[in-house]
């Protein structure tokens, strides 16, 4: 394969997970209108698709290492386009919900498999380069995803993001199909021996080290969750945005996170990955007591939202990347359980703050901000404990 298709090969189907959320964001809040339902019910469209993403994590790399890597992607791809098309044509919430958690089956499985293929076809150096390579072109849908979406929303309704999101599942499959070369040489077996796999995500759960950077990566996921589930609702219900500038702000919000990767990679170099996940929490902290203190004193403005998950999502991008390198270390020989496992607890994390976000939703900023703040708080404390316990360990 040519090295310059197989990047964009790759970057589409790590597209798909953000532009499966951001696209819709701006829709909720119609949602909410259009069945004639709570935002609480509504939030079940995020909530269910986290669920099947995290789910899916613990089995769709052993899938593709039983049976190869281009079989289980063109089948993650088939079950994305036809539950968006089910999403598109839902006559109801119910069945939209229900579309929603097996379009995350399959977008997930295209990622994970993604993953496994740049493993399979790059030695660790160049594969980082890969990586760095589709992230870059990957940040672009986070940014103009949301604003695509509050067009679409003015111009066709809810319904065009799930057209859209078919239409371009249905040309990564054709590209898949014309240029994707099977990599992995070596199908195992034993991958999906339902013993063996209990067996290595038992392991994995019994580390004090796994959970020691779990839980931190995992609550800051939670912490910018908060804003993906909730901002479209404060900032076009409650604050009164225009629904088509809705994305301009959360794209601004979304340009924290790039921020904090760049302040990561600094931080790696300098002081390495314990005390950087230490600035990243703190800046979190900081973030979601701002937040809560300026609508304690009866600030209303718009702006302020997406100042909070600027500063949120940079520290996420700080968090997560320590996170993830730490939680996956201990475990050389379950590099892939062991992410899959940090992401299964990620996802719900998420799904958590996500319900919570909904149910206490009020028509005012204060329960977003008290959300913040709390979920800020615990991830700061879980983050100290566990260094408390690193330093303990190693004296």
């Amino acid at each position: 394969m040519s090295p310059t298709i197989l990047l964009w090969l790759i970057t589409g189907c790590l597209m798909l997970q953000p532009l499966s959320t951001d696209l819709n964001l701006a829709s909720l809040p119609h949602l909410a209108a259009y069945f004639a339902v709570t935002p609480a019910a509504v939030q079940q469209t995020l909530s269910l698709f986290v669920i099947g993403f995290g789910t899916a994590q613990l089995v769709g790399g052993p899938l593709s290492d039983r049976y190869g890597r281009r079989p289980v992607l063109l089948g993650g791809l088939a079950i994305y386009t036809l539950s968006s098309i089910a999403c598109g044509l839902a006559p109801s919430l119910a069945v939209l919900v229900a579309a929603r958690f097996v379009q995350a089956v399959g977008c997930c499985t295209a990622v994970v498999v993604a993953r496994a293929i740049i493993r399979d076809a790059y030695a660790p150096a160049e594969g980082a380069h890969m990586i760095a390579r589709a992230s870059m072109l990957l940040s672009f849908a986070p940014l103009l995803g949301p604003i695509a979406g509050g067009y679409l929303q003015v111009a066709f309704g809810w319904r065009a993001a799930f057209a859209l999101l078919t239409v371009l599942c249905l040309v990564l499959t054709a590209a898949s199909l014309r240029w994707l070369e099977e990599t992995n040489g070596a199908p195992d077996p034993s991958a999906m021996r339902l013993r063996g796999l209990l067996d290595s995500y038992r392991r994995i759960a019994r580390s004090p080290a796994f959970w020691a950077y779990t839980l931190p990566g995992a609550l800051s996921y939670a912490s910018i969750f908060v804003f993906i589930s909730g901002s479209s609702f404060v900032l076009i219900e409650v604050l009164g945005m225009p629904t088509q500038y809705y994305g301009y702000c959360y794209a601004f919000g979304v340009s924290g996170y790039l921020t904090g990767t760049l302040v990561c990679r600094r931080l790696l170099r300098r002081i390495g990955v314990d005390r950087a996940l230490g600035v990243g929490t703190t800046l979190a902290l900081l973030a979601g007591l701002l937040f809560a203190a300026l609508v304690a004193a009866g600030v209303r403005h718009w702006a302020l939202v997406p100042l909070c998950q600027f500063l949120t999502m940079a520290a996420h991008g700080i968090n997560f990347p320590c996170a993830q390198s730490g939680a996956v270390a201990p475990f050389p020989q379950q590099a892939g359980a062991a992410a899959g496992l940090l992401g299964f607890v990620t996802m719900i994390s998420a799904l958590l703050a996500g319900i919570w976000v909904g149910a206490s939703h009020d028509g005012t900023l204060h329960p977003l901000a008290w959300i913040a703040a709390t979920v800020s708080v615990c991830l700061f404390a879980a983050a100290r404990l566990s260094a408390h316990r690193r330093e303990f360990a190693s004296a």
